[in-house]
């Protein structure tokens, strides 16, 4: 695989992916007549339950921005075709995307990755200077500091234990010793609340989705370049991610289980 292929479109083909993400949607309630902006839209997941929930809203706009041509590429080409709203597609990094916007959005949908954000105040401040007042930042990620079910916390230890021990066994290589790179720094819920008052936002709606992930699940994140860095820092992207797999299989074989549960932290906010 190329690095362009290391991306997080197998992932989000999961169907509980795909329902966790349908119910973030309704939670955060867009409406007709809105400027949308969908930050870090991907594949362009997130924007087609947007459009499911908003047919026959021609005066809707919704602006895709990713950092991924390819991934973007795939977003036109699956929502090509679609009348309900006008979509606007942007290759820009999430760090920059408010150089692109021109004017006020009514609601920003950044939906699991804001993890990955190194200066998050710095994110918030942008999404601030876009989002209209009373208008809406909602996110969701799975990757923050909270209370997780014991049986996950077993496997996650197992999982990267074993995915150290294979990656040494089967390539003779090791974990670079730099520095977490930011995916692996969690904030907590409250921190995030703090986060966005920080910057003129109000949390009407906070809440936890747990879901059940199946080894498929796991197997997908293996092959998704973000994560693999995250996980193992330093590491060439095929090695890395042939590791994760086979030590995702063996875990879930050693624990003879069928799926593991991932919380989900959804968060929807006003700007006042």
């Amino acid at each position: 695989m190329t690095t362009e292929e290391y991306t997080f479109a197998k992932f989000s083909q999961n169907a509980f992916y795909y329902e966790l993400n349908g119910r973030f949607v309704d939670m955060v309630g867009v409406k007709s007549g809105q400027r949308i902006l969908d930050l870090a839209c991907g594949t362009g997941q997130v924007t087609q339950l947007m459009l499911e929930r908003l047919r026959g809203a021609r005066n809707t706009v919704i602006i895709g921005i990713d950092h991924s041509s390819a991934a973007l590429q795939q977003a036109r080409t699956a929502l090509r075709g679609k009348r309900d709203a006008a979509l606007l597609f942007v290759q820009t990094q999430a760090e920059h995307f408010s150089e692109s916007i021109k004017d006020k959005v009514d609601t920003v949908v950044y939906c699991n990755a804001i993890h990955y954000i190194p200066d998050k105040d710095a994110l918030m401040e942008k999404i601030a200077s876009v989002v209209r007042p009373g208008g809406t930042f909602a996110f969701n990620t799975s990757f923050y500091d909270g209370p997780q079910e014991p049986e996950t916390a077993l496997f996650q230890r197992k999982w990267m234990m074993k995915a150290i021990r294979i990656l040494k066994q089967d390539y003779g290589l090791s974990l670079s010793k730099a520095e977490k790179v930011e995916s692996r720094r969690h904030l907590t819920a409250e921190q995030y609340v703090e986060l966005l008052e920080r910057h003129g936002f109000r949390v009407v709606k906070k809440e936890v989705d747990k879901v059940d992930v199946p080894l498929e699940g796991w197997l997908d994140i293996s092959k998704f370049k973000d994560f693999i860095e995250g996980a193992m820092p330093g590491v060439p992207l095929e090695k890395a991610s042939a590791a994760l797999v086979k030590a995702a299989r063996q875990t879930y074989d050693e624990l003879k289980i069928t799926y593991v549960k991932r919380n989900w932290l959804d968060v929807v906010a006003v700007r006042v």
